[in-house]
């Protein structure tokens, strides 16, 4: 039987990898410091630290797995600095700490971020960096340790996930859904907006072919996770808004959504939210298009197309009590 440890896995992400290889009769291990978000998952779960070297390298021992997915790390934007996103750094130290004494390990998986480089950035190769937050640079500390690695007898790869929507998703993605089914989106007239965002079935789908896959293409290698198509911003915000049986969303000119967006960043600043702010417009207008040619040599064709990952989703927060 195949085992795999998932850090992080009662995370978004990591919800889904769990559910596929639960559901394949795999032996699971997530390790993760939250319950899991499904409840049907916490027969798999061990409530354990990363930053515990003493309880993380135990655990890892004792369940001795084959692969491991590392999607553990702190991923909100509101830490200051570095320091503040010690999961992400000596997380990643401890973690490959436990693997020294692992005698069947054949794989692992690194997370990292898209954001250690700023929205719109085209990077000119893997160790190109530019991160704007604190959570980006200590993605870039995380990405070198891993790089450092001597060789070794199992392999390793490093993975971005873009932009990641699906079932089981929180902020900000899952804002975006519920703002387009409330009536509450309102599109900027910039032109075309094209983004490189990824269903988060198509994600789980590369990761377990990128666990398998030959050693020649993946080890040492690093590839940026997303749907190969990048999508215009207003279809899709439309085409949500057909499955939840709304219009088409409004737009208006970017001068107005400016407006919103100053009180958004003063609100910001007293401690309260506000669905829009200057950084996040931004963000939103700025494209955002990944290379996926190297994803693509080892996953190849996806299984779910733009249309099946929104109504999967659409229909999932139908159902959906929790409001994560």
């Amino acid at each position: 039987m195949n085992k795999y440890l998932i850090t992080g896995g009662s995370g978004f992400i990591g919800t889904s990898l769990v559910e596929y290889h639960l559901a394949r009769g795999d032996e699971v291990m997530n390790i993760d410091i939250a319950p899991p978000r499904n409840g049907a998952h916490r027969q798999a779960w061990k409530n354990c630290n990363i930053l515990d070297s003493v309880t993380l390298d135990k655990s890892i021992a004792e369940f001795s797995p084959n692969h491991i997915y590392h999607l553990a790390a702190r991923t909100d934007l509101n830490g200051k600095t570095r320091d503040d996103y010690a999961a992400n750094i000596a997380g990643v130290e401890s973690l490959i700490a436990a693997l020294r004494s692992l005698p069947h390990l054949q794989n692992v998986i690194f997370a990292s971020s898209r954001l250690v480089c700023t929205i719109g950035y085209q990077p000119q190769g893997w160790d190109d960096y530019c991160p704007t937050t604190a959570y980006g640079a200590s993605k870039v500390e995380g990405e070198k340790i891993v790089k450092a690695l001597p060789e070794s007898a199992w392999t390793w790869s490093l993975v971005r996930p873009t932009s990641i929507w699906g079932p089981w998703f929180g902020v900000p993605y899952r804002n975006f859904f519920d703002s387009v089914r409330t009536g509450l989106y309102i599109h900027p007239r910039a032109g075309n907006i094209y983004k490189s965002f990824g269903f988060v079935g198509n994600s789980v789908h590369q990761l377990v072919q990128l666990m398998h896959a030959p050693r020649d293409l993946a080890h040492r290698q690093g590839f940026y996770l997303g749907d190969y198509e990048p999508i215009e911003v207003l279809s899709f915000a439309n085409l949500i808004a057909k499955n939840f049986n709304k219009k088409n969303v409004l737009t208006v000119p970017m001068p107005l959504l400016r407006i919103p967006a100053f009180i958004g960043d003063n609100l910001q600043k007293i401690g309260m939210n506000f669905p829009l702010t200057s950084f996040r417009l931004d963000n939103l207008i700025t494209p955002m298009i990944h290379d996926f040619d190297n994803l693509k040599l080892v996953v190849g064709p996806l299984p779910f197309s733009l249309e099946e990952g929104v109504r999967i989703t659409t229909d999932w927060m139908k159902a959906d009590k929790s409001n994560v």
